[in-house]
């Protein structure tokens, strides 16, 4: 099985995101700038899973050496330097980034001007030897986190440059019930699908919802 690692997983979409992946049976590191904050975040999600689960917690830099494929899902304030520390390790690795660059004011949430031009293009220029993929924007950490909840109603909007690892991520994702991956174009096109978050968390405030996308005829 592959070894996902989410650095940034204590917050909530990097548990909720190594909830559903150490339920489908992957082992699962978490991490953390704190080792100890790891491993307290990776307990507590595993007094909640069976017995089988293998979900264990560690910095960083440490969760991203041990794992096939690494998550980030940092804040997007400490985006870029943490990549830039961590691109030896995560060198010929698949990355996939779900970093969402969003300011918050009196007014809601909007998108942040990204001089790469997103999240992700930022991930590829720092990780050069690394396969990034873009993807996860737009799934409710909420949801995932819920017990309650056995299949999430959603599709995941992939992108990348690398088909074969574009073709892996939407494997994983297909591996959460109810969820599907759907490529949505290169890199240079992840601007856009990051800053859709802003939107969606305007229709969720506006009626109270966990909404996520479904794209038709496909």
């Amino acid at each position: 099985m592959t070894t996902l690692a989410f650095l940034g997983g204590t917050g909530d979409q990097g548990r909720g995101l190594a909830r559903r992946y150490a339920l489908a049976g992957h082992p699962v590191v978490i991490g953390s700038r704190s080792a100890e904050r790891a491993q307290t975040a990776a307990t507590e999600l595993a007094a909640d899973l069976p017995p089988t689960a293998r979900i264990s917690g560690a910095a960083n830099a440490e969760a991203a050496a041990a794992a096939d494929v690494v998550v980030v899902a940092v804040p997007w304030e400490g985006h870029g330097a943490l990549l830039a520390d961590l691109a030896p390790v995560l060198a010929g690795k698949i990355v996939v980034d779900c970093v969402n660059p969003l300011g918050f004011d009196g007014k809601g949430a909007f998108a942040l001007p990204v001089e790469e031009g997103s999240a992700a293009e930022q991930a590829a220029a720092l990780l050069p030897e690394s396969r990034v993929v873009a993807a996860f924007h737009h799934v409710s950490a909420v949801l995932l986190l819920d017990p309650a909840v056995d299949s999430l109603d959603t599709d995941v909007l992939v992108l990348g440059d690398d088909r074969e690892a574009t073709d892996a991520v939407q494997d994983l994702i297909a591996e959460i019930p109810g969820m599907r991956g759907v490529y949505a174009g290169r890199l240079r096109n992840a601007h856009q699908v990051e800053a859709l978050t802003a939107n969606l968390i305007s229709v969720n405030r506006r009626y109270k919802a966990h909404a996520g996308l479904r794209v038709t005829d496909v």
